[in-house]
C-alpha cells in the first residue's frame, strides 16, 4: 500500500469545489495547517495556543485532505507518543505542558476516526498497523465510561472522580470513532465484538432516550451531530436538520454557535455541510460551504467566527480545526480523496442496521 514518503506530492489528490475553492487554495490551508504544527507534531488551537487531542485529530484531518500527508503522520505519531498508560491523553496541553491531566472520554475516542480516516486518504497500511495499539488502548478506555443505560460519562477529572454526565455531541462524536475503529480492526484481522456492540447502544439510548442526556439545546452542535456521527440517519435525520433549521442558520453567512447569540462560526458550519451531505442534500451543503467563506484569510486560513451584529471576528483567532473542517467540508463536497465519504459512509451502515 501507499507510502507517503514515496508518493509525489504533486499526485495527491485535493478538494476542489467550483467557483467557491480552488485545488490551490486548498493546498494553502493545508499548508497554513501544517505551518501551525509544532516540531513534535502537535497541534494547537492556532500560533501559541493550547492544544487538545480532539481537535488535534481534526487538524491532522485537515492537513491528509490538504496533501500534507507526513505532516499527519507526524501528528497521529505525537499521540502514540504521549498515550498514558490507560490509553487517554491529557485534555489540554500549553506548549509541552499538561494544564489539564483529566480525561474526555471523546477527546481520547476521537483518534480512531482519524486514524481510519489517514488510511483512507492514502491507502498507507504501515501507518494503519503502526497506530493500531494507540487506536485499541484508546477505545478499551472509553468503553469503561459506560453507563449503566447505554450512556457513556463524558470525562474524569485530574482528582479522579468520574463525571457522571452523557451529552448528545461527545456520545454521538464517540459512536462514529466506535465505528471507525471497527473498521480499523476489520481491516487488520482483528475482532472487537464489544466496539460494535457499545456503538449499537450508545446510537439507540441517543436516538431513544433523550432524558439520558445534559440538555444543551442551545448548541447548535447537539442539534447536527447525531446526523454527523451516524446516529440518526434517513428521513430522521433531514426531519432532524430541518426541525431547527430557522433557529441556527443565518442567510449568507452559515450558521450559529448557539442559538441565542449572533455569532457564526465556521466549523460548525463545515461540520452541517458534512452532515448535510451525509443525508444527500448536496445543493444545501453547497450553499452552506459558499456562504461561510467570508472568514477566508488571505494566506488559506481561516478565522474562526464573526458577530454578524457589529461585523466584527470573534475570537479574534484564526484556527487549525475551523480550517481543517473547511477542507473536510470540500473534500465531501467534491468527493476529492479517497477519505471523502469518512462520515456518510457511518451513517450508511447504521441505515442498513436499522434497515432504513
Amino acid at each position: 500500500m501507499t507510502d507517503p514518503a514515496t508518493f509525489d506530492p504533486a499526485s495527491r489528490p485535493l478538494p476542489e469545489v467550483p467557483g467557491v475553492l480552488s485545488r490551490d487554495q486548498a493546498r494553502a490551508t493545508g499548508e497554513w495547517i501544517a505551518s501551525v504544527q509544532r516540531p513534535n507534531g502537535q497541534i494547537p488551537w492556532f500560533t501559541g495556543g493550547h492544544t487538545d487531542p480532539w481537535d488535534h485529530v481534526e487538524s491532522a484531518m485537515g492537513l491528509s485532505v490538504g496533501g500534507q500527508w507526513e505532516a499527519a503522520e507526524r501528528a497521529y505519531y505525537f499521540l502514540r507518543d504521549t498515550q498514558r498508560g490507560d490509553g487517554s491523553w491529557p485534555m489540554r496541553w500549553q506548549d509541552d505542558v499538561v494544564e489539564d491531566a483529566g480525561i474526555d472520554a471523546n477527546y481520547t475516542a476521537y483518534v480512531a476516526v482519524g486514524v481510519w480516516h489517514h488510511f483512507k486518504v492514502t491507502g498507507h497500511q504501515g501507518f494503519l498497523r503502526e497506530m493500531w495499539q494507540c487506536v485499541r488502548r484508546a477505545l478499551d478506555l472509553v468503553l469503561r465510561f459506560r453507563g449503566p443505560e447505554g450512556q457513556i460519562w463524558y470525562s474524569r477529572g485530574e482528582d479522579g472522580e468520574l463525571r457522571r454526565e452523557a451529552l448528545v455531541t461527545g456520545s454521538s462524536s464517540m459512536h462514529h470513532a466506535l465505528r471507525c475503529g471497527t473498521l480499523i480492526a476489520e481491516e487488520l484481522g482483528e475482532s472487537v465484538p464489544d466496539w460494535e456492540i457499545t456503538a449499537d447502544q450508545l446510537g439507540e439510548v441517543i436516538r431513544t432516550r433523550p432524558e439520558l442526556f445534559s440538555p444543551k439545546d442551545r448548541y447548535s452542535m447537539d442539534w447536527y451531530y447525531p446526523v454527523l456521527g451516524g446516529v440518526v440517519v434517513g428521513e430522521d435525520a433531514s426531519a432532524r436538520i430541518d426541525g431547527r433549521w430557522g433557529d441556527f442558520v443565518v442567510e449568507g453567512l452559515g450558521i450559529r454557535c448557539v442559538d441565542d447569540n449572533p455569532w457564526v462560526t465556521g466549523a460548525e458550519t463545515c461540520e452541517l455541510v458534512l452532515s448535510l451531505e451525509a443525508v444527500g442534500r448536496h445543493a444545501e451543503a453547497l450553499e452552506q460551504f459558499t456562504n461561510m467563506q467570508h472568514l477566508r484569510d488571505d494566506d488559506g486560513s481561516y478565522w474562526t467566527g464573526l458577530v454578524f451584529a457589529d461585523g466584527k471576528r470573534w475570537p479574534v483567532e484564526l484556527s487549525t480545526w475551523t480550517a481543517a473542517a473547511v477542507l473536510l467540508a470540500a473534500d465531501a463536497l467534491s468527493r476529492a480523496t479517497p477519505g471523502n465519504d469518512v462520515f456518510r459512509y457511518v451513517s450508511n451502515d447504521t441505515a442498513a442496521k436499522l434497515g432504513r
